[in-house]
């Protein structure tokens, strides 16, 4: 990931075994990480049961909040590809309950249409 990307809130691939070596605490019994996004501090997970949030808090990031999202409470979600100046794309997710999306920035890196199949799969179980 580059620096300018983690400034601007981009987020970056990371390697699924990375990602398990460093949460797998936070994983039950054969649940397996398909992919793997890191902002500067915070990460996000797309796992065969849920998605996991990770937001690391405060000045030295020693306060984490493990947010879950089961794929069953997502009612829609969004991608926006990168434009010519936008160089960006952007994913949000709709959960039931809430009017308000979550909503994570992709750099140019990152193939956004990798990322909407896996939702797209994972919610239409």
């Amino acid at each position: 990931m580059g620096l300018l990307d983690g400034i601007m809130g981009n987020a970056s691939r990371i390697d699924p075994a990375a990602a398990v070596k460093e949460f797998g605490r936070l994983l039950a019994q054969g649940e397996q990480v398909h992919a793997a996004y890191q902002l500067v501090r915070d990460s996000f997970l797309f796992t065969d049961r849920r998605l996991i949030l990770v937001d690391k808090q405060g000045m030295t990031g020693r306060k984490v909040e493990y947010h879950t999202i089961p794929y069953r409470a997502i009612t829609h979600f969004s991608v926006e590809t990168a434009g010519t100046f936008d160089l960006d794309a952007e994913l949000k997710i709709y959960l039931s309950g809430s009017s308000t999306p979550i909503q994570k920035q992709f750099g140019k890196g990152v193939d956004v249409y990798e990322v909407q199949a896996l939702l797209a799969t994972f919610v239409a179980r």
